[in-house]
């Protein structure tokens, strides 16, 4: 074969080699992505009007109390996060009203007003002494999963509902001593849990 010969077959090769490659469906995949992000939207909004939805169920409960303006010198304080609160033995029921089912910072401490939540960028409330009905160690709530043990549980009186509320410290060997200051409470209250007991009561409250 002669060398123009060559030449011309290894140029009809590359030209097959080419035309041979799959050619990129550029509408496509633009179909694809504008798929995607329509069932991202989707998801998106469905889960506002489920956050809406729960909101509006609950209308009837009362707006926390605000951090009082002289909440007395602290006999335990921590800083950790606030992980939500449920109705009291229901960690799935989640308490959207308010600000409460916002995750945050928290700067959490005990009283003898009761127990101050000061949440940057979040609102903060007080849980008044005489509705604090105790606390517990737990591993879950508002379908937030930590190790076992490595959740501060305090349940209290808001209104006519008793709620559970969870907190992390960053240092997590300290809530032991807040399930002590204020009280072992069973995870499934009573009917009555709503009247709080002198044993219940915050060490700040007696």
């Amino acid at each position: 074969m002669t060398p123009g010969a060559t030449l011309l077959a290894t140029l009809a090769a590359e030209d097959g080699e080419r035309r041979s490659q799959p050619v990129t469906d550029w509408a496509e995949r633009i179909g694809w992505v504008i798929g995607l992000l329509l069932l991202v939207a989707l998801v998106y909004w469905l889960m506002r009007q489920g956050w809406k939805w729960r909101a509006t169920l609950q209308s009837d409960l009362p707006e926390p109390e605000p951090l009082p303006g002289e909440p007395g010198a602290p006999r335990l304080s921590f800083t950790g996060r606030y992980h939500g609160s449920t109705v009291a033995g229901q960690w799935l029921e989640r308490i959207v009203a308010h600000g409460l089912g916002v995750r945050s910072r928290a700067d959490v401490a005990l009283t003898e007003r009761g127990v101050t939540v000061a949440r940057p960028g979040a609102g903060d409330f007080l849980i008044p002494a005489e509705h604090v009905l105790g606390a517990r160690l737990d591993k879950g709530i508002a379908g937030k999963v930590l190790t076992e043990g490595g959740l501060l549980v305090i349940t209290w009186r808001l209104g006519e509902r008793v709620l559970d509320s969870g907190f992390r410290s960053d240092l997590a060997s300290e809530h032991a001593a807040w399930v002590e200051a204020l009280g072992h409470h069973h995870p499934n209250p009573p009917a009555d849990a709503a009247r709080p007991s002198q044993t219940n009561e915050p060490e700040g409250a007696r």
